[in-house]
C-alpha cells in the first residue's frame, strides 16, 4: 500500500489557518504533498507551517492573501509566483469561507453579502481560472471546492450564505462540465456536513463540539478526491 500517494504534488489549500483547511494541509503533507498555505491571518498560517516542519513533512509555503479584496490582477500575479517558486501545482483545495449571520432577506444588507461572495464564489473562480494553465500541465490535477450542505437545500434564514454556496456548486458544475475531455483535471464539491469546526461554530452555536464528527475523520476522503484514487471522477457533489 502506497503510504504517500501525495508524493511529489503541489497542492495549494486556502483558508488553510484554521478549520478543516488546516486539517486538509496537514493531512496531505502527510501523504508527501508540498503544501502551499493560503489565508488571511499570516500568525495562525506560521502556526500551521511550523507544526508540518516539526513533524518532518516537506516544507511549505506561506502566503497571507486576502480572498474577499484580491482581484484578476492579483489572482494572475499568486499563480506566476506559484510557476516561478515551486514550477508545478496539481490542486487546490477551496477550503476559505466568509459568513454572514443567519437572518431573514428583509434584514440582510449588501453590504453583508458583498465579501461573502466575493470570499465564496468570486475568490474560488478567480484563482481557479489563474491557476488552469498550471493545473493543465499537471498530470493529474484535482480542484476540490467546500461548501455547505444548504447551499444544496436552500431554505429560511441562510440567506447570503446559503446562496453563495449554491453558487459555488454551480461554478464546480460548470467547471466540471467544460473540462470533462480532459481526464487529467477533475473539479469536485466537498459537503462536510456536521463536523466541528469555526464556521459550525457560527451556523449552529447551540452545539456541543465534542458530539459532532471529528475533522480527523474526514482526512481519508480529503486526500481520495484530492489523490490519484479519484482520477477520471469529475463534477461529483462529495457528502461523506
Amino acid at each position: 500500500m502506497n503510504t504517500h500517494p501525495l508524493q511529489s504534488r503541489v497542492i495549494l489549500v486556502t483558508g488553510a489557518g484554521s478549520g478543516l483547511g488546516r486539517h486538509a494541509a496537514r493531512a496531505f503533507a502527510a501523504q508527501g504533498a508540498s503544501v502551499l498555505l493560503l489565508g488571511r491571518n499570516e500568525r495562525r498560517l506560521n502556526g500551521v507551517y511550523d507544526e508540518l516542519v516539526a513533524a518532518g513533512f516537506a516544507q511549505p509555503a506561506v502566503i497571507p492573501f486576502d480572498l474577499s479584496e484580491a482581484d484578476e490582477p492579483r489572482f494572475q500575479a499568486l499563480a506566476q509566483m506559484i510557476e516561478r517558486e515551486m514550477g508545478r501545482l496539481d490542486g487546490i483545495l477551496h477550503s476559505a469561507s466568509h459568513y454572514v449571520k443567519l437572518g431573514p432577506l428583509s434584514q440582510q444588507h449588501l453590504k453583508q453579502w458583498q465579501p461573502t461572495f466575493a470570499t465564496n464564489v468570486f475568490a474560488p473562480f478567480g484563482l481557479t481560472q489563474a491557476c488552469l494553465p498550471l493545473l493543465n500541465e499537471s498530470p493529474d490535477a484535482s480542484v476540490l471546492f467546500t461548501a455547505e450542505e444548504h447551499g444544496l437545500k436552500p431554505a429560511a434564514y441562510w440567506g447570503g450564505f446559503g446562496v453563495s454556496n449554491a453558487a459555488l456548486i454551480a461554478l464546480a458544475k460548470i467547471f466540471a462540465d467544460e473540462h470533462a475531455q480532459q481526464p487529467h483535471l477533475r473539479f469536485n464539491v466537498l459537503i462536510p456536513g456536521q463536523v466541528a469546526s469555526p464556521m459550525r461554530n457560527r451556523t449552529h452555536p447551540g452545539e456541543v463540539g465534542e458530539l459532532l464528527r471529528q475533522p480527523a475523520s474526514l482526512m481519508e476522503t480529503y486526500c481520495y478526491w484530492m489523490g490519484p484514487e479519484s482520477a477520471g471522477r469529475t463534477g461529483e457533489i462529495i457528502r461523506p
